[in-house]
């Protein structure tokens, strides 16, 4: 071969490294730059250090908690790469503290490879900045598992790897889940919301209770302080701290299908007490002062409570009564006691504290992401039982899910980093699945515009971004990382106070009560349509009505018990559609989903995504229904305002507002050929009628096949079946109550008979 150049070109397509079948030859490494998560409160990611703007800054926020700081670029299964150059632009600043770069190799050793100084102007250097035109590195790079950051908030405007790659293996698509409606209506409350603490904390309050009844679950705030007044004196019935009476709020919750999801928040007195006074909140990391944050026996008090409360109120009748205790003196004469009590099977949801990334509470209140696994990995099973005996939710029970704190940043920076920690630390299971600590992932959102000091409606663009596209990098990345972990949402609302920065708005001749009630409303919808798992609105009642600070508000029941319209519509729109689940939507604009009930009765919601006040219309498709029911929410009302309408061949004309309405098509069209016109039944009978389990067909032909659908009203096949019997039976229990038509067909006899599905 006489060509140089060509030699050279074969060569390297032909290059393999360390062992590495397709790796791509020498060239610049690509960097998908949202992977990379920080380990501290910035508000924005690394994407511009890899945008190509060689003269844009990289702006990550202000005010960081942890500084200098790590970020982290974990390498994806079947993912290589061997870098054996670095470059980064140099266009202004300086810092004392310089950006380094490190690699951690699969023994998670740490090496660093390169540092920027910022010492020059407007020029690329290379890794090392005494060497600075030399971008290549003295050995190269293999065996890596992260590519890490340590910065000041230093950065280079671009920073680029030169190198081998080999990208990582294809990720399946995710499968959307079916997730009823009902999810979507869970609230955050307290236990002064079941029981009035001036007349009697230890009794529900009728009045109380009815309000929490509008919902299908409850994020209960629940203090630690209250389950452990003094170091290792456990109390529940009464607390000793406000008397409040946990056994039966759970219970009564149990009775009435209503989900608890027990926060366990704060630290107690006696551990407040050890920090020096000035330094001393509730919301403080859950350890004693001066305690590693990054060892999880720093956190083995909590874990402890932990593993006494699930011990009482899990599922678990044979956890050792030797490991647990009651404090069982009376308060008073006639006081009721404590008494040990196991396995009630009262509570099936465990947070583990609130918003562990309070930067706003400075370090003493502040946990990095890996700090934070560090205590869940106590909290959730005694760090793989090496606390001690009576450590942990899991040794309690291990049906009880942990549900990870509500981080208060919207990012999925924070869990990503516990992700990491729980390999370096608790490895792998016997499946190849990470060893995690938790079972839910959780965050917080408020849909809020700093600028223009007020909330925002739920599909518009917020100071944090777009609330629907933050749920789907949440959801993508449990699906990435953690087999699709659920995701929930425990905090998201509206103030109403018109002072408050974060208030719903009066839009034309609708007051803020009646935005909210809107904004809520179509927040859960969204949430049901991005495929959220669960959301609990904050909060049941207002902290402080008269207050305009942020998140005073918020509250969806009046002072007086009586629903403002938010609960009304969540009252209204659960009781009617609450098992129904989001299918697929027809249009964004107007916003047109529809939703299922197992599979057979469709339902339709529609309405304008938007805050003007604007309207717009929408022709519906019902099918072979011939007429529409159409669902409004009412203020005031137990129930959606129903209105009903002929369709026109099966459709309908609708005037959409920013409130949404729901529709169902009922009865069957008289113009359609889906089912045949009723022959003469003969001694064919159908019953009982209503029915509930099952209805029976007698009459048939004995040894003639007859052919038997079961159709809803809107004319969709739910059943088939064939039988040569006397009579069959067809199994009903698991359909909606509603009108349905069974077609009989044996030779040339066709009926068609109906019936009503009760409750």
């Amino acid at each position: 071969m006489k060509n140089p150049a060509l030699l050279l070109m074969v060569l390297l397509c032909s290059l393999q490294v360390a062992g590495q079948d397709s790796l791509q030859i020498h060239r610049k490494i690509p960097i998908e730059a949202q992977r990379w998560y920080q380990l501290t409160n910035a508000s924005s990611g690394l994407q511009q250090l890899f945008d190509g703007n060689l003269t844009a800054n990289v702006q990550t926020g202000y005010g960081k908690i942890i500084e200098p700081y790590e970020a982290y670029y974990p390498m994806l299964p079947g993912e290589y790469l061997l870098i054996d150059s670095i470059r980064m632009f140099d266009w202004q600043g300086n810092s004392t503290v310089p950006m380094e770069l490190y690699i951690i190799d699969s023994n998670w050793s740490r090496k660093r490879i390169a540092s920027f100084t910022g010492s020059l102007y407007n020029e690329w250097v290379g890794p090392y900045p005494d060497r600075t035109p030399i971008i290549r590195l003295d050995t190269a790079l293999r065996n890596i598992r992260y590519l890490m950051i340590r910065t000041g908030d230093l950065f280079p405007t671009e920073l680029e790897f030169y190198g081998y790659y080999k990208a990582p293996a294809t990720v399946a698509p995710k499968v959307r889940q079916k997730i009823s409606l009902g999810n979507y209506f869970g609230v955050n409350a307290y236990e002064w919301d079941f029981s009035d603490g001036a007349t009697d904390s230890y009794k529900i309050d009728a009045g109380r209770y009815a309000a929490v009844k509008n919902f299908t679950a409850v994020r209960h705030y629940m203090d630690w302080q209250k389950l452990e007044n003094s170091a290792g004196s456990y109390t529940y019935s009464p607390t000793r701290m406000g008397g409040w009476n946990y056994d039966t709020i759970y219970q009564q919750c149990k009775k009435d299908g209503i989900t608890v999801l027990a926060c366990l928040k704060t630290i107690p007195d006696w551990m407040q007490a050890s920090y020096p006074e000035n330094l001393r909140d509730a919301e403080n990391t859950p350890v004693n002062y001066g305690a590693d944050l990054t060892d999880p026996a720093s956190y083995t008090n909590q874990a402890r409570v932990a593993f006494q409360y699930i011990a009482r109120y899990g599922n678990n009748p044979a956890v050792n009564p030797a490991l647990l205790s009651v404090n069982n003196t009376p308060r008073w004469s006639g006081d009721p006691v404590n008494t040990v009590r196991i396995g009630l099977g009262l509570i099936q949801y465990i947070e583990c504290d609130n918003e562990r990334d309070k930067w706003w509470k400075g370090r003493k209140g502040y946990q990095t992401g890996r700090e934070y696994a560090a205590n869940l990995s106590a909290f959730y099973d005694g760090h793989k039982n090496s606390l001690g005996a009576g450590v942990g939710v899991k040794n309690a029970d291990t049906s009880v899910k942990v549900v990870m704190a509500g981080t208060a940043l919207a990012n999925t920076d924070y869990f990503r980093g516990m992700i990491d920690w729980c390999k370096e630390y608790r490895g792998y299971r016997a499946d190849g699945s990470v060893n995690i600590c938790w079972d839910v992932i959780n965050y917080h959102i408020y849909t809020l515009d700093t600028a223009k000091q007020r909330g925002v409606a739920p599909e518009k663009t917020a100071t944090s971004g777009k609330a629907d596209s933050l749920a789907t990098a949440f959801l993508q990345a449990a699906h990435q990382y953690l087999n699709d972990m659920p995701v929930w949402i425990t905090e998201t609302g509206y103030d109403v106070h018109p002072q408050s920065p974060g208030k719903a708005i009066a839009i034309g001749n609708k007051t803020a009560l009646e935005t909210q009630g809107d904004w809520i409303l179509r927040t859960a919808l969204m949430y049901a349509r991005t495929g959220i798992n669960k959301v609990f609105f904050y909060q049941l009642r207002d902290d402080a009505p008269t207050y305009g600070g942020l998140y005073a508000t918020s509250g969806l029941i009046n002072e007086n018990g009586t629903r403002r319209p938010a609960a009304d519509y969540i009252r209204q729109v659960n009781q009617q559609f609450g098992y129904y689940n989001y299918t697929k939507t027809l249009s964004t604009d107007p916003q047109v989903d529809q939703y299922a009930y197992n599979d057979t009765t469709l339902m339709y919601v529609l309405y304008i995504p938007d805050e003007t006040g604007r309207t717009g219309t929408y022709t519906l498709n019902l099918g072979t229904a011939d007429s529409a029911y159409i669902y409004t929410p009412g203020i005031g009302s137990d129930t959606l305002v129903l209105t009903q309408q002929k369709t026109n061949v099966g459709k309908i004309s609708l005037t959409l507002t920013e409130t949404p309405v729901f529709v169902t098509g009922k009865g069957i069209r008289s113009d359609t050929s889906v089912l045949p016109p009723p022959g003469t039944p003969g001694n064919i009978r159908l019953y009982p009628n209503p029915a509930t389990s099952t209805i029976t067909l007698s009459g048939l032909t004995p040894g003639v096949t007859t052919k038997i659908r079961l159709y809803s009203v809107d004319g969709r096949i739910i059943q088939s079946a064939e039988s040569s019997a006397a009579q069959h039976i067809l199994y009903i229990s698991t359909l909606p109550p509603e009108l349905y038509f069974v077609q009989v067909q044996s030779g040339a006899l066709r009926a068609v008979l109906a019936f009503i599905k009760g409750k």
